[in-house]
């Protein structure tokens, strides 16, 4: 039988589309598949022509620049991440959390839960962990076969941040692989193109991830370990703690967020160094200018591209009305493309200088796991730069059809070690 559904959908979202035409004269259409392969040119025409941009398919407001996105981000009191307080955000949520995680809160909850799970994610906590991640990365890279092709979103981009969170947490490394089957359709969740069906999968890899977890923390409860579980159980902060399910919430997001995020890192900036040889072999003959590329990298394909806020009163912008309760999508990747802000910006320059992107947002809440995202970076380049002389396409990569984390199916290249 014909899923009626299937036949529906192209056609309302033509007229959506047909309508924001003619009351703009542009459209964001992030369901496109050509979007997917490359947003920017789109992103372009929306800072020039319409940077505060009503879109019909989103059902909210669209900020492209740089910097409007980076005040809406930074001003929490105008600007809530709680989703509850969208207008019209009566519909039920994919994954029913017994607690919501510190991404979908506003202070003060926000800021007791970042302040208690802050202090495994100091830049000091991270350094102590490169040697660990160099190895990690290391032994995967020299298992890796030469002269044929070789996937390295399967074999490098998505072990590295799994292993890495796995050994945080505790986990033991037969479980490592759960850990993988579960976020993924998690993460999913995120994403406006997700169907009935991926979201059915989405709901019981969350019951599975959750159970697990109740039976780790259980166990670390009983007898503490030198891991995050155990360190989360005993965090306290001005006398506070963790509840039951604000814990389970915080390991669920580290394991998501820490996963796919990083993952597209990895993919996109591999993806770039690739396509412009002559920055990957700059980067190959100077590596002190690693912790400055995965910047750029960062900039130029960033992993994470919007971010949601609704707003708390009405705002005035560009001569128009964002009313209190409408929600505003803030487009990093259009952000970190923003000429107002970045000379020649769809050029990949791993020298550029003040590179001020917003790939991990900005405000109370960016990236928690800024710091780790950026030591694996730096750790899977190094060694593959180091290892292989010479890295090669093997095929002509496709980007998957999401809208929140854009990230490669796959990448497949050749390796030679001469």
């Amino acid at each position: 039988m014909v899923d009626s559904r299937r036949l529906i959908m192209p056609v309302a979202i033509r007229g959506l589309l047909a309508r924001e035409w003619l009351s703009s004269r542009i459209v964001y259409n992030p369901l496109a598949d050509a979007f997917h392969q490359n947003p920017y040119p789109k992103y372009a025409r929306l800072r020039g022509r319409d940077p505060l941009h009503w879109s019909h398919l989103v059902k909210g407001w669209v900020l492209t620049r740089h910097e409007d996105c980076d005040e809406v981000l930074r001003d929490y009191k105008r600007w809530s991440n709680a989703e509850r307080l969208q207008e019209g955000s009566d519909a039920e949520p994919a994954l029913a959390n017994d607690a919501p995680s510190m991404l979908f809160v506003d202070p003060p909850d926000h800021t007791r839960l970042r302040g208690l799970v802050n202090k495994a994610f100091t830049p000091r906590a991270i350094e102590q962990l490169k040697p660990r991640i160099a190895e990690i990365v290391t032994e995967i890279i020299e298992s890796l076969p030469e002269d044929e092709p070789v996937d390295l979103m399967e074999v490098l981009a998505f072990p590295v941040p799994v292993i890495v969170i796995a050994e945080m947490l505790g986990v033991p490394a037969e479980d490592r692989d759960d850990f993988k089957r579960w976020s993924d359709p998690v993460a999913r969740t995120l994403e406006p193109t997700i169907t009935p069906e991926e979201t059915k999968a989405a709901q019981a890899a969350f019951a599975e991830l959750s159970q697990y977890f109740e039976q780790i923390v259980a166990e670390r409860a009983k007898e503490p370990r030198e891991d995050l579980v155990s360190a989360l159980i005993a965090a306290e902060e001005s006398g506070d703690r963790l509840s039951h399910g604000e814990l389970l919430s915080t390991l669920r997001l580290l394991l998501v967020a820490g996963n796919e995020t990083t993952t597209n890192l990895i993919g996109n900036g591999m993806l770039a160094l690739l396509n412009n040889p002559d920055q990957l072999e700059r980067l190959r003959q100077n590596m002190g200018l690693m912790e400055n590329a995965v910047e750029e990298l960062l900039r130029y394909d960033s992993p994470v591209q919007t971010d949601g806020r609704t707003a708390l009163e009405d705002v005035e912008m560009y001569g128009k009305t964002i009313r209190k309760g409408q929600r505003v999508l803030t487009l990093l990747g259009s952000a970190n493309r923003d000429p107002r802000v970045f000379a020649n910006p769809n050029k990949l320059d791993i020298g550029r200088e003040e590179i001020r992107h917003l790939a991990f947002a900005r405000g109370i809440h960016h990236c928690l796991g800024a710091p780790l995202a950026r030591a694996e970076g730096q750790a899977v380049f190094r060694a593959l730069l180091e290892t292989f002389p010479r890295i090669e396409l093997a095929e002509a990569p496709r980007y998957k059809d999401h809208v929140v984390l854009r990230g490669l199916k796959s990448l497949r290249v050749r390796l030679h070690r001469s």
